[in-house]
């Protein structure tokens, strides 16, 4: 298989994700084509083999989701992301991986990628990791945020918070409230509920948190937390 393969759902409707599928292996690829053009609400628009050649399709077909493995031959998944997200800023990328969680998803989501899933993943929670993305949500587990964290915990330990407080005078005391629920783990529901407000007043103060800080995603979020000692990190 090639990214030259077309979806089976085209021309189904504009409101229709449209998806790209990036695995070294064939028989992973089909097993994912099958999955999701069954979707009526997802096309798999192409396909492609390495790092190099989902650059290159992203590029040419313009999709809204890329489920990118981490690890291919040539050019890696985590490369191709990092080069996708630049060029594509709208482009949304899922990793891909054999594990649960490794030293490569750290670098994954430094890289711009909006979520991290296992190829274990079910079929309907792999369908709603692709709608949240494109909502703009990062998909990571609690289990994996926590086990990002553990992995990020010698790095923060070398970084002196105190130095790097004064990135938070750019939020009001509302941005705060929220980063620090945010860097707890908690959802954007549960935050709506512990502040008493809604779920998209909580959205809109994220948005903006992201935006003043410099950060990508929800996961670069709560580690950003604990940089800045708004959550400390446990013994």
């Amino acid at each position: 298989m090639s990214e030259a393969h077309t979806g089976t759902n085209a021309g189904a409707g504009s409101d229709v994700i449209r998806l790209l599928i990036a695995d070294d292996q064939d028989l992973v690829r089909y097993g994912l084509r099958l999955v999701l053009d069954a979707h009526p609400g997802i096309e798999v628009v192409g396909e492609a083999a390495d790092g190099a050649e989902a650059v290159r399709a992203a590029g040419r077909l313009a999709p809204d989701v890329v489920l990118m493995d981490v690890r291919m031959p040539g050019t890696d998944g985590i490369e191709a992301t990092r080069e996708i997200t630049a060029r594509h800023p709208g482009v949304r990328v899922l990793m891909l991986t054999t594990y649960d969680v490794d030293e490569y998803a750290f670098g994954a989501l430094q890289a711009g990628a909006a979520g991290f899933l296992s190829k274990n993943t079910r079929p309907d929670e792999l369908i709603a990791a692709v709608r949240a993305v494109v909502t703009g949500d990062a998909v990571v587990s609690p289990r994996v945020t926590a086990k990002l964290i553990e992995i990020a915990v010698p790095h923060l330990a070398r970084d002196e918070a105190p130095a790097r407080a004064h990135e938070l005078d750019a939020l009001s005391d509302r941005e705060r409230d929220v980063f620090a629920l945010v860097g707890r783990g908690l959802t954007n529901r549960e935050i709506a509920a512990a502040l008493h407000v809604t779920e998209s007043t909580v959205k809109a103060h994220f948005g903006r948190i992201l935006m003043k800080l410099g950060v990508p995603n929800r996961v670069l979020a709560v580690i950003r937390a604990y940089e800045l000692g708004v959550v400390r990190v446990e013994p």
